[in-house]
């Protein structure tokens, strides 16, 4: 069977990208009930990298029980407890309650796969008290919410990403090929509380680039690189803007000038983009030689990341942010750049930078920064402050009760994209407990210290005007 065939039988069988099968490793025969299982995970329509992730979750356990002279159907309540001490304690890096929780997750749907196709007869765990056993994960863990300072972030972005030495004066030793667009990445997501694959992953046109002059301000929707594919409005405010235009008028040219013959040449492999309708967010383009029509809010990260259009320099992607090869850099490529500026902070840290955290950032910590600051913003422009602890909880109460429109809480629930607002409630712990407070929440965060703070206008489009962008259902 060619390639060719074997792409049109899974495309006959519904078997989605990130699909896993296992082979024998002698007869490379496929391994049942693996393979079935597989296909059911596949036919649940989860995400090409979730499949992938539980695919190697079962392939980890199938080896391990290997390793016992078991396999996966003759598990035994004593195997899933020696694999379980081995992830969390034994092996060299053991895995943490998180982590823990995903993965027997995953094993448990096995299992019930298992018994629900007779498989198996019953379930190799037995049922404790308020309904744990072995695959249980020995603590429960709330939300991890970790937020940044003023001062902290600005040490981040500039001396972890933009290549600075405290002091602000350049730093000789910075290595670093991109730190305009790493900048711009940073602003971008603390200003406008997007997840990582969302701001990572967005298209010059949502953001007015290329279809018109720069804007001062944008709205758009996400959907596709949402968690869940919840459909929400984002607002960039104006410093956001300058800060991702800066980066396109000093890096991203000379990127995507660099990448045009190379982009050229995989063209067969791209989404070619013909004509852009910023009104109605529609997309015209050639991909696999068939003309297609997509919802820009519709489009998956991995059709994001192969779209193309024709630029000053020939082809080039349409995503903002662009690696050397001249496409949207991936999960990995931008865990290694908040790494390597973690590195640089540790190193240069002195008696003059703020102190930093316990552990290494991640990129969602901006996202938590972003909820409590306007939090706090938007609490204090419905009441003013309010120093009585009792009396905060008593108004967040009568907040839920009786303005449901003008909740904060609601509010940056709505931002947020979360299914529910007992997720953003955890948030409110930590209202009252910031590194620093503001009299204007996000006071000389962007741009030059001095200039007027520009957070209220983030504060303004979600406080009085919630509502999606033009054009949204």
């Amino acid at each position: 069977m060619t390639g060719a065939e074997a792409a049109r039988l899974l495309e006959l069988q519904g078997i989605s990208d990130g699909t896993p099968i296992y082979l024998d490793d002698e007869t490379m025969m496929p391994v049942e009930p693996l393979c079935s299982w597989g296909r059911s995970m596949s036919y649940a329509d989860l995400a090409e990298g979730t499949l992938r992730d539980y695919g190697r979750i079962m392939a980890r356990f199938s080896g391990h029980q290997a390793g016992r002279e078991h396999d996966v159907l003759t598990a035994t309540e004593a195997d899933i407890v020696a694999y379980k001490k081995w992830r969390t304690q034994s092996q060299k890096k053991p895995v943490g309650s998180s982590a823990w929780s995903k993965e027997s997750s995953v094993l448990d749907q096995f299992f019930t796969f298992a018994v629900e196709q007779r498989y198996l007869r019953r379930r190799p765990m037995r049922v404790a008290s308020r309904g744990r056993n072995a695959l249980s994960p020995r603590t429960r863990r709330g939300m991890d919410i970790r937020h940044l300072s003023l001062e902290q972030y600005r040490y981040f972005r500039d001396v972890g990403l933009g290549g600075q030495r405290p002091n602000s004066q350049l730093n000789p030793s910075y290595r670093g090929s991109s730190p305009h667009r790493d900048r711009a990445g940073a602003d971008l997501s603390v200003c406008t509380g997007m997840r990582w694959q969302e701001w990572a992953t967005v298209l010059l046109p949502e953001l007015g680039i290329g279809v018109d002059r720069y804007a001062d301000e944008a709205e758009f929707n996400v959907q596709a690189c949402a968690k869940y594919g919840k459909e929400r409005g984002i607002f960039v405010p104006e410093q956001a803007m300058r800060t991702v235009e800066t980066y396109c008028l000093l890096e991203r040219r000379e990127l995507t000038a660099a990448a045009a013959r190379r982009l050229e040449r995989q063209h067969r492999e791209l989404f070619v983009v013909s004509r852009v309708e910023p009104e109605t967010g529609r997309i015209h383009g050639t991909i696999d030689g068939i003309h297609q029509v997509f919802s820009m809010q519709a489009m998956p990260p991995k059709l994001r990341r192969i779209t193309v259009w024709e630029g000053e320099f020939g082809l080039e992607a349409m995503a903002v942010f662009l690696c050397r090869g001249g496409l949207m850099p991936e999960a990995d490529s931008w865990k290694r750049y908040r790494h390597a500026a973690w590195r640089r902070m540790v190193a240069l840290a002195n008696e003059t930078t703020p102190r930093l955290p316990a552990k290494r950032w991640r990129w969602h910590d901006l996202r938590h920064t972003y909820a409590l600051q306007l939090l706090t913003y938007l609490e204090q422009q419905m009441d003013g402050a309010e120093p009585d602890l009792a009396a905060r909880r008593r108004r967040h109460r009568s907040y839920v009760s009786g303005h449901i429109r003008y909740n904060p809480l609601l509010i940056v629930s709505r931002r947020l994209g979360h299914s529910s607002p007992e997720t953003t409630y955890a948030y409110l712990e930590y209202t009252d407990d910031l590194v620093h407070e503001y009299e204007a929440a996000f006071a000389g965060w962007l741009g030059d210290p001095d200039e007027e703070a520009t957070y209220a206008q983030i504060a303004a489009r979600a406080f009085h005007l919630e509502k999606s962008p033009a054009g949204a259902n």
